[in-house]
């Protein structure tokens, strides 16, 4: 009897107890003995979960299965309240302007359109000099439009320790996720993966409140995490919603370890000191952007339908023209309009 038979006649009495193959076996065979065997116990669907990343293999060597990553349902109906451009939806300003505003750091990223590639550059954070500039808002646009580039994927991860607000924007539950994976070794990184049912993004949660935060970003640890991330998938995108930076130490630290950092700057309200003093703090970086946002009196594409509430919430949105624009340091340039 062949494996194969022998695979479908232990299927007739009980449920499969470990996966069974076999070489040269017909097309139609084989994916019969596929359906049968799916829900083996500590199987996985080819591709459907990475290996491990090595720095985190802490569990032992004789662990042979993997935690899935949970799936979660984003909020659209909750985005849209927030102003955040849905995709699906109707085309619209807003997602223009993110298209625009995207390009140049993918171009940096994979080295298209006669752009250099820059070292590390899948790795992108976004932050701002003080809090209520928009820098939440920014990033959860550009995961969204970035998601939906050709054969390229996203992992968005909230490293806003103190004040964690990406997973309450898509109005999806994190109770674990960047902080376990670096303090407790019996948390690996698939364990705190979120897949989406956005195709093609994952998000990676804060993970509880740390109050070392600022020198576990600094760590071996988490150098060796992002090295891992970043080798792993090379296609994989890998974007940070940072604090502000003159509001907490922590992203001028994270600043340091990535390839690219977005820079958002609400117009006519964040004091030209405040903008200056956060560029100081980003003098280790070699690829800083910037983005006026909130801004009015511009040409081109316009949106509306938004505006931010405090630090670490969401408040009211107006219906004024709004509109943002982003111009990089050192030649580089991503307009939004």
């Amino acid at each position: 009897m062949s494996i194969i038979e022998r695979a479908l006649e232990k299927r007739r009495g009980k449920q499969a107890r470990r996966a069974m193959g076999g070489e040269g076996a017909e097309g139609q065979e084989l994916e019969g003995v596929a359906e049968q065997v799916s829900d083996v116990p500590g199987q996985e669907e080819a591709g459907a979960v990475p290996e491990r990343p090595a720095a985190s293999r802490r569990r032992g060597a004789c662990e042979s299965t993997i935690e899935r990553p949970a799936d979660r349902t984003i909020d659209y109906g909750w985005l849209r309240h927030q102003g955040i451009h849905v995709p699906g939806d109707g085309r619209s300003g807003l997602e223009e302007e993110f298209r625009l505003i995207k390009r140049p750091l993918l171009d940096n990223a994979f080295g298209r359109h006669g752009t250099p590639m820059v070292d590390g550059g899948r790795l992108m954070m976004v932050t701002s000099a003080v809090p209520g500039e928009g820098k939440t808002f920014t990033t959860i646009n550009l995961a969204l439009s970035m998601a939906l580039e050709v054969d390229r994927t996203v992992l968005l991860v909230d490293a806003d320790v103190a004040r964690p607000s990406i997973p309450k924007a898509l109005g999806i539950e994190a109770d674990r996720g960047l902080m376990d994976v670096l303090t407790d070794p019996d948390v690996s990184l698939p364990d705190v993966l979120l897949r989406t049912d956005i195709p093609d993004l994952t998000v990676l949660g804060a993970g509880r409140p740390h109050g070392r935060s600022t020198e576990l970003l600094a760590s071996q640890a988490m150098s060796d995490l992002l090295a891992e991330i970043h080798a792993r998938y090379p296609d994989r995108i890998i974007l940070f919603d940072s604090p502000p930076l003159l509001s907490a130490s922590e992203p001028s630290v994270l600043a340091r370890q990535m390839g690219q950092v977005l820079l958002v700057v609400e117009a006519e309200s964040t004091a030209q000191t405040a903008v200056t003093r956060a560029a100081e703090l980003l003098e280790g970086c070699d690829v800083v952007l910037t983005m006026l946002n909130k801004a009015t009196g511009f040409g081109g594409l316009g949106y509306g339908g938004y505006s931010y509430g405090g630090y670490g919430g969401y408040g009211a949105y107006a219906s004024e023209v709004q509109r943002g624009a982003a111009t990089g340091s050192g030649g580089r340039v991503a307009e939004g309009g």
